[in-house]
């Protein structure tokens, strides 16, 4: 038996049919190449396990499998989602995904036992926009267009063009880096992506770029990026991923890695000191290879003192 993942006792018996729970655990760092999540398996599993009877609660049974299985133990955590799609994780059995997200400050970027940190732009490679538009946009937008062409009638065709032209910016649509689901289920649907297959549609030949995930957990990462990137707007959870004393320039690429957007940055900082989100400690760090500068630390009491407070993303549209 597998000690890492035990026995599936997370089950529901109803009179005709049993349901397992299962617990599925997002955990983001931020690293110096860019968002990072915690994996196991090969990096093609989310920590996960079955809720079970001698678990407190649903949080209490998720920490202790991450725990478990990757020895991280886990500090901000919120509930995602709760997926029970029958058709998505090519199993014969019935599974209720649990999903949370947690946040962290990753302090090994290696190999670990049978954890490791992988960077989520390697499942999404078409969400990273810091360097420009990604190439293989232009290579997946003329196969979008072949599938919703494809639609047997003009209304589904329609719904199928909309749909590919605000997720993916077509004719001359701004990018929204929120919709990452919305972008990963639309490929889903093309059949573009390989988790596609355990679907029942074997007509996929050629996957995107973009590593697949075991069961349904890309789908369930995709869930978290869009989460995370809407929240950071009107909720400091950004600081759960620094350093205790951090430079503002750092703060800013933690935003943009995050975003997957550059950011502008006398503006970025105007809004960050007129939020009053950070507060200077008076010492300073000559890591940054210029200039000594300035370190600043979270203003915890900001939480206290207005319930909306976030980095605001004065994105870079070019």
């Amino acid at each position: 038996m597998d000690q890492a993942k035990g026995p599936r006792k997370g089950r529901v018996t109803g009179k005709t049919n049993d349901v397992n729970a299962d617990l599925i655990a997002v955990v983001v760092a931020v690293n110096d190449a860019g968002p990072c999540v915690l994996t196991i398996e090969q990096g093609d599993t989310l920590p996960s396990g079955p809720f079970e009877l001698a678990h407190r609660s649903l949080q209490s049974g998720l920490r202790a499998w991450v725990e478990l299985q990757t020895g991280q133990p886990l500090g901000y955590i919120e509930q995602l989602y709760t997926f029970a799609d029958r058709d998505r994780i090519g199993a014969n059995e019935r599974v209720i995904s649990i999903s949370y997200l947690a946040l962290t400050r990753e302090d090994d970027a290696g190999a670990s036992g049978r954890r490791s940190w992988a960077s989520w732009y390697d499942y999404f490679p078409w969400e990273d926009h810091r360097s420009g538009r990604p190439s293989m946009l232009e290579e997946l937008w003329p196969r979008l267009i072949e599938w919703a062409d494809g639609a047997d009638d003009g209304a589904t065709r329609f719904d199928r063009r909309r749909r590919a032209a605000v997720a993916f910016a077509l004719d001359d649509r701004a990018w929204n880096e929120e919709l990452a689901l919305q972008r990963y289920e639309l490929l889903y649907e093309a059949a573009l992506v390989e988790e596609a297959k355990r679907g029942g549609d074997s007509a996929i030949l050629a996957p995107v770029p973009g590593r697949s995930m075991s069961a349904d957990h890309r789908r369930i990462l995709a869930t978290a990026i869009a989460r995370l990137r809407s929240k950071i707007k009107y909720r400091p959870v950004v600081f759960e991923l620094m350093p205790p004393l951090f430079t503002l320039l750092q703060l800013q690429r933690t935003v943009e890695a995050l975003s997957g957007r550059l950011i502008n940055k006398p503006n970025f900082r105007r809004l960050i000191e007129q939020q009053e989100l950070v507060e200077k400690t008076g010492a300073t760090t000559a890591e940054t290879g210029g200039r000594p500068a300035q370190l600043y630390r979270f203003h915890h009491a900001i939480l206290d003192e207005r319930p909306v407070a976030g980095t605001k993303l004065p994105l870079a549209r070019a």
